[in-house]
């Protein structure tokens, strides 16, 4: 049950979602539930001229990125935006789109998509009175530090946001949330989902047994920990760490090969675990961390991503689970989604649209997001309810 805030605060402008071209559907999703909940709301307030065009059918606002037939592009807003407060989402990530390309057929890349971004911020021309970003996968945020003579895209990219006008980013589970140093007096923020994977996937696995002598969180390498120990926390669990042993002597795909995976942690032999991380790009390594958990007589293997990337396709996942190697796959609605992929047995999709929409409704009347951040008392409650048979009800 969503908590209702007190939005008597005057908003910081009328409300504006521009979805970027391949962010349509997570749009009308976050758009549909903001229409719902201030056609609700009552407020003495709402007849205002501060809240003039507070109640929508719809806070879409009409904006396209059209192509020339030589692949170059411009950003079109068919509507004024002066004054508003603006909310551009966008999905780096959806390679499903293509162009024409001198009678090619190319599919758009991030950076294709970055480039729309900076189009439809470009074609607002300074006009609206705030505009945030919501960029679930960071562009670039794999190439967040500088390890030899390299680029640091990233930093750039959020420069060069910055430059443009952009107020405030709101991103999803950085790679390394330190590149906000990039714009120190910019608004940045990491929003981590750990309520709603907690929230899907005791609605579908319902006889776990949430206590340390039954589950253990897994993180898959070292960089996850501080993710695994904060749901380690929050459900009152062991934690357990794979160090990946790579070979520094070649170099394959752009890295050094894994070598093995060494466990650090508790025996999980008849228990439930439940690996967490960022992303799965390959998957290659979550799923050999699959089988040496099973291999150690783990009972069920629940593997939980933000990002479900999959870049080498779905075969693998497939062969794991009907070996019995995993029994859960969760990745969230933040990214592209074939529907292959939604259409698999194992497969749990976390829908993210909810949360996007109370962030934008909090923000767009200034009201703290910190306990949409921080959602220690909602698991706690949902934990509760799960162990009183409650769980099942929405």
């Amino acid at each position: 049950m969503r908590e209702e805030k007190n939005f008597d605060t005057i908003p910081v402008g009328p409300l504006g979602l521009i979805t970027l071209p391949g962010c349509e559907e997570l749009g009308e999703r976050v758009d549909a539930y903001l229409a719902m909940w201030r056609s609700e709301r009552e407020s003495e307030h709402k007849t205002t001229l501060a809240f003039a065009g507070y109640q929508k059918d719809s806070y879409i606002v009409d904006a396209k990125a059209p192509r020339f037939g030589s692949g170059e592009a411009k950003g079109v807003i068919n509507q004024s935006v002066r004054g508003d407060d603006l909310y551009l989402l966008v999905d780096v990530c959806n390679y499903s789109l293509t162009y024409s390309l001198c009678g090619h057929i190319n599919h758009m890349s991030p950076d294709d998509h970055f480039q729309n971004l900076k189009r439809i911020i470009a074609a607002v021309g300074g006009k609206a009175r705030r505009i945030t970003v919501i960029m679930p996968f960071l562009y670039e945020s794999r190439q967040h530090k500088r390890s030899g003579r390299e680029s640091l895209d990233c930093a750039l990219a959020l420069q060069e946001l910055a430059r443009m006008g952009v107020e405030n980013i709101i991103t999803f589970d950085a790679h390394d949330p330190r590149v906000q140093n990039a714009i120190p007096l910019k608004g940045f923020e990491t929003v981590q989902p750990t309520y709603q994977f907690i929230k899907y996937l005791l609605r579908y696995e319902t006889e776990l047994q949430i206590d340390s002598d039954h589950m253990m969180i897994i993180s898959p390498d070292e960089g996850g920990m501080s993710r695994a120990v904060y749901f380690a926390n929050v459900l009152g669990l062991d934690v357990g760490m794979f160090y990946k042993r790579r070979d520094y002597t070649q170099v394959i795909g752009g890295r050094n090969p894994i070598v093995a995976h060494e466990f650090l942690g508790a025996s999980v032999e008849g228990k439930d675990v439940l690996i967490i991380d960022d992303m799965i790009s390959s998957g290659e390594s979550m799923l050999e961390v699959a089988k040496e958990l099973k291999r150690r007589k783990a009972r069920k293997v629940f593997i939980c991503a933000t990002f479900g990337l999959f870049t080498n396709g779905l075969g693998m996942f497939d062969e794991y689970f009907e070996e019995g190697l995993i029994d859960r796959m969760l990745t969230t609605n933040l990214v592209y989604q074939t529907a292959e992929l939604l259409q698999k047995p194992y497969y749990i999709n976390v829908d993210l649209s909810k949360y996007i929409a109370l962030l934008i409704d909090h923000l767009n009347h200034d009201v703290s997001i910190n306990d949409l951040l921080n959602p220690t008392s909602r698991i706690n409650a949902l934990l509760e309810k799960y162990r009183s048979g409650q769980h099942r009800e929405q």
